[in-house]
């Protein structure tokens, strides 16, 4: 609900071509997990998403993944898709695709907004099937819960539109590759926690 209401508000913002790249490469990542049984070890997922922030930092000259490209957004969207298929998470490898494009705050805000939304989805999609092949054997929330994290996303989404607008376009690039980084260190150590 956050990352769609926040899609919703700043709506003029999302970039279509890089939203179309990331909703085939998510569609494709959705029907490889339908077609594969192939769950990696948490441990290595831990790793590797613990590693990407280290695309930050390297010289714009070496490697400077930009979503803006259509191939990277093709790749990384196909990327993103497997590991919110398989570890529930893809941010942080999004965030190091977005934080060096020429776009600014409210495009990337947006755009990731929309995607992550579609990958909300694509996870809905996969694991209801899932869950109705296997007899519906599964455990919901109780209604309340979401009565109450509803309007909670939605005003916190809100609220992280008022930081939004008092931050630069460089300082939210900024403070995206420094959170992106602390996340990856904690991914990291989970994974070192899991033996690997």
């Amino acid at each position: 609900v956050a990352n769609g209401w926040r899609a919703v508000l700043h709506r003029e913002h999302i970039q279509p071509r890089i939203f179309g790249c990331f909703a085939i490469a998510t569609l494709a990542a959705a029907a490889v997990m339908l077609a594969v049984s192939f769950v990696p070890p948490k441990a290595l997922v831990f790793l590797l998403m613990g590693l990407l922030p280290i695309l930050l930092w390297l010289p714009k000259g070496w490697f400077a993944p930009d979503a803006a490209k259509p191939a990277v957004a093709l790749v990384s969207g196909f990327i993103a898709g497997l590991l919110n298929l398989t570890a529930g998470v893809s941010g942080p490898l999004i965030d190091t695709v977005f934080v060096r494009t020429g776009l600014n705050r409210h495009q990337i805000v947006a755009t990731k907004a929309a995607i992550q939304s579609l990958n909300h989805i694509a996870k809905i999609a996969v694991f209801g099937l899932l869950l109705v092949q296997s007899g519906g054997r599964g455990v919901m929330p109780p209604l309340w819960l979401f009565a109450l994290a509803i309007p909670a996303s939605m005003l916190g989404t809100r609220g992280g539109g008022w930081v939004l607008e008092r931050l630069s376009d460089a300082n939210f690039k900024r403070w995206t590759a420094w959170i992106v980084t602390a996340i990856g260190l904690i991914y990291i150590f989970k994974a070192w926690e899991l033996g690997l």
